[in-house]
């Protein structure tokens, strides 16, 4: 089994990347690729998995959907009270790692991380379906719980008691984080495995610019 992993192959050749080229603002940067992934419709374009380290040390990741980006950094919603939440209430460092294999790109985001505020939060929780409202209101994110059903009916109590009412309000424990980066690493496949790797590093109030070895 170990051989038949071994075996795999691919070669990378569909883009390049230099750092002459790239926007001075990696910010921009990432725009202009989610912009790119969007308009070539790859799945899950706005997917991206977040790593975070709470006091035990233990790192833990997940895939997490952006839901917004600016100049100020990349915002993403949760339970205040998941494991996500509680290890960055103890740790305020995070990394985000956005994939998008059909493009053979990947951008790596390292930064702290703070809550939006709560109209950006309440903004957007109204702006969610009602049955992803209900959800969030409903589920007790990242505790055990006794089954599927359990679930479905507690979803099922809600929505009936929403019925002609207007939708709930957003919990207090589910809200939004914005990721600050100070660093940037935007990877390109290249054939025979000589990858483009350009890096931002905040440094001194500016983004440094360089390019790694692959």
């Amino acid at each position: 089994m170990e051989k038949r992993f071994q075996s795999i192959r691919k070669q990378y050749v569909k883009g390049a990347l230099s750092e002459i080229l790239v926007d001075n603002n990696p910010l921009r940067q990432l725009e202009f690729w989610l912009n790119e992934a969007i308009l070539a419709e790859c799945i899950e374009p706005t997917a991206m998995v977040l790593s975070t380290v709470g006091s035990d040390m233990m790192p833990s990741s997940r895939v997490v959907l952006m839901k917004g980006l600016d100049l100020t950094g990349i915002v993403f919603y949760t339970n205040y009270e998941s494991l996500k939440g509680k290890q960055l209430n103890e740790n305020p460092q995070a990394s985000l790692l956005f994939f998008w294999p059909d493009m053979e790109r990947q951008v790596r985001v390292q930064g702290t991380v703070r809550k939006v505020t709560d109209q950006e939060s309440d903004e957007y929780f109204e702006s969610r379906p009602e049955a992803s409202r209900i959800s969030a209101i409903v589920s007790p994110q990242s505790s055990e719980i006794i089954d599927r059903e359990w679930l479905i009916e507690r979803s099922k109590s809600a929505f009936e008691m929403q019925m002609g009412s207007q939708p709930g309000n957003r919990p207090s424990n589910w809200g939004g984080y914005r990721l600050i980066p100070n660093y940037f690493e935007f990877w390109q496949g290249r054939e025979d495995r000589l990858h483009d790797r350009i890096v931002y590093q905040y440094v001194d109030n500016y983004w440094r610019i360089f390019r790694l070895a692959p």
